[in-house]
């Protein structure tokens, strides 16, 4: 009776340890599937953080004018290749005064320009804010068309046409700047349920 019940303290003792192994082995590969999905995709775009965003590019975005003619639509080619300049107080900027929280991309390559915490109308008839979200994303130049001098604002990614910035113009913002900015060259993506929660407290 004794030897039984060794055998069979024996045979739950192996039972376990094969099974805290094979729960082992389904964590350890969770956590590598995990990292492997923190990784950059074989495009060189780096995974979105949040639902909707789109992944933002690793390196520069360079196409011929019959590639971007095939992505962009006609406007968007005119503005953000041959630096045109959309119509002022049009549609675009109606639907920019209404939309909420979010993020603007750019429409060429994706890359993460403003958000709408930058964001304030200047009633100058195009989106304006006062600051670029992320500064890496945007390179300015000096501009000499039409007999002014003005800095251009150019994506720094893609190197497409984006508007202008001007300083100085006595706006009530943190920088005293307006990022003149054609509206349709930027992508709006709402923020995240999270993010629009934290959108909602700083408003209050």
């Amino acid at each position: 009776m004794k030897r039984v019940s060794q055998i069979a303290l024996v045979s739950l003792a192996t039972g376990m340890a094969i099974l805290q192994l094979s729960c082992g082995d389904a964590t350890a590969d969770g956590k590598k599937q995990s990292a492997d999905g923190k990784k950059q995709s074989a495009t060189g775009e780096a995974a979105s953080t949040e639902p909707g965003n789109p992944a933002q590019p690793s390196k520069p975005v360079i196409k011929t004018e019959e590639e971007w003619k095939k992505i962009l639509t006609p406007e968007q080619f005119e503005i953000l290749r041959k630096h045109g300049t959309e119509r002022a107080w049009g549609k675009v900027y109606a639907e920019w005064k209404k939309q909420g929280a979010g993020t603007y991309y750019c429409v060429g390559c994706n890359a993460e320009l403003f958000t709408s915490k930058e964001k304030f109308d200047a009633r100058c008839g195009w989106p304006a804010f006062f600051d670029a979200s992320k500064h890496e994303n945007i390179k300015t130049l000096t501009d000499t068309s039409f007999g002014t001098v003005r800095v251009e604002v150019r994506c720094n990614v893609c190197d497409g046409h984006l508007g202008h910035v001007f300083t100085g113009e006595g706006f009530d913002t943190p920088t005293d700047q307006r990022y003149c900015i054609n509206g349709k060259v930027l992508k709006f993506v709402p923020f995240a349920e999270a993010g629009k929660k934290d959108a909602k407290k700083e408003d209050k």
